[in-house]
């Protein structure tokens, strides 16, 4: 008798060690803190754990104001999760040092679907995994144009078309404003200039990435263009200032993203809008292409279950669930797309036409310092001595010293 229970209670203490040794618990850093986001995301996450109940996941919310400091301190100091949610322009960084695994191999039988892989691929490898992309379009205000412009139904083509509608706009009435133009503000106003300096044909490097050429002539031009709207008619402010504006019938034009849109369904915004595709010489014109992306750490013990997690958080039927709680525009499935929620909204449509029509920074290392130095050479145009290739020049001086090391 006593052999038995000795048997059974060792049989039993085994089931509960490999019980134990088999649960994974996994660690996401994640940036989606909105309260009307969240519960849809922790919603997906819970759905993930009663698929996988070997598997528990561990939600940590970073901010975009430290999240990337975050991350480098926890690569350095090898505390970093399994997963992380990487701005798309971080991805070279991480990889470069070492940090992000390459999952080349897991994902090329589930690659045909997705969009934006190209901002995940460095050096020939994929080191994340596309969850929504970003992009930015001309929102302007029916209404004041209407009102402004001689030619209607007005649309914008061309750079000019924009320049002069917004100057009369601006001639309608005090506190009445043809452009929203930024203020100095990080990570956003070279993304308000870049679309200018890509749709005029300017290119960073020379065509075999030897040469920094962000002072030539075309982008000098695309510089002149921006300031012109910028000096002329312009409501000045941070990006939440500019829209504030615009949603209150002051701003005739502004360039912004699907954020813009969230608002204007949430807050209930009484506005008579219009969404276009950038402009430029040659219509249509180039945005900017940005996104967020999902990663694996090379030094998870975890990786088979946190690609595991990444497909299912970036599944079609994920992506449409978070983007109408999110009322995002553009996720990384193409399958998502055929939901009515995207066919049907033409706003929503204008900016997955607008994603295939952007460009995107290159995919360097150096991409974070690069930008930096791209955004005070914009700040110097606008905010100091008013000069153009000067800035320009400089900048490209400096961009070429820091690929030259």
């Amino acid at each position: 008798m006593r052999l038995s229970r000795l048997i059974l209670l060792t049989a039993t203490f085994c089931l509960i060690a490999i019980s134990v040794r088999s649960e994974t618990t996994l660690e996401w850093w994640q940036f989606w803190t909105d309260p009307t986001v969240k519960p849809v995301l922790q919603e997906i996450v819970a759905d993930f754990e009663e698929q996988n109940p070997d598997i528990k996941v561990n939600m940590t919310d970073l901010t975009w104001s430290n999240g990337h400091e975050k991350i480098v301190i926890a690569m350095a100091s090898n505390t970093a999760p399994d997963i992380l949610e990487l701005g798309s322009d971080w991805i070279a960084q991480f990889a470069d040092n070492g940090h992000l695994a390459d999952i080349s191999d897991d994902i090329a039988k589930d690659s045909s679907g997705m969009r934006g892989w190209s901002l995940a691929e460095y050096n020939n490898k994929i080191y994340a995994r596309p969850w929504f992309l970003g992009t930015r379009v001309i929102f302007w205000n029916k209404d004041l144009v209407e009102k402004a412009v001689d030619s209607l139904p007005f649309v914008p083509v061309k750079f000019s078309d924009i320049y002069d509608a917004a100057t009369k706009v601006s001639k309608l009435g005090k506190n009445i404003y043809g452009w929203g133009s930024n203020s100095p503000e990080k990570h956003r106003l070279y993304k308000k200039f870049m679309p200018f300096f890509w749709s005029s044909g300017a290119q960073l490097f020379s065509d075999d990435g030897k040469y920094c050429v962000l002072a030539s002539t075309y982008g000098v031009e695309a510089l002149t263009q921006y300031k012109q709207l910028h000096d002329s008619c312009g409501f000045l402010g941070n990006q939440r200032a500019i829209e504030d504006a615009f949603l209150d019938g002051k701003i005739g034009f502004v360039i912004s993203g699907d954020w813009l849109l969230k608002r204007i369904a949430l807050e209930n915004r009484d506005i008579n809008f219009a969404t276009s595709l950038f402009p430029g010489p040659k219509y249509p014109g180039k945005s900017f292409l940005g996104g967020e992306y999902l990663a694996v750490s090379e030094s998870s013990p975890n990786k088979s279950a946190a690609l595991e997690f990444i497909r299912h958080i970036t599944s079609a039927a994920n992506q449409i669930k978070f983007c109408k709680a999110n009322h995002s525009a553009t996720p990384s499935s193409s399958e998502a797309l055929s939901d009515p929620y995207f066919s049907s909204n033409a706003h929503l449509s204008l900016f997955n036409r607008q994603v295939v029509l952007a460009a995107h920074p290159p995919v360097d290392p150096d991409w974070v310092e690069i930008e930096s130095l791209i955004e005070e050479a914009v700040e110097e145009a606008l905010f100091g001595s008013g000069k153009i290739a000067v800035p320009l020049l400089d900048a490209q001086r400096k961009i070429e010293a820091i690929k030259a090391r």
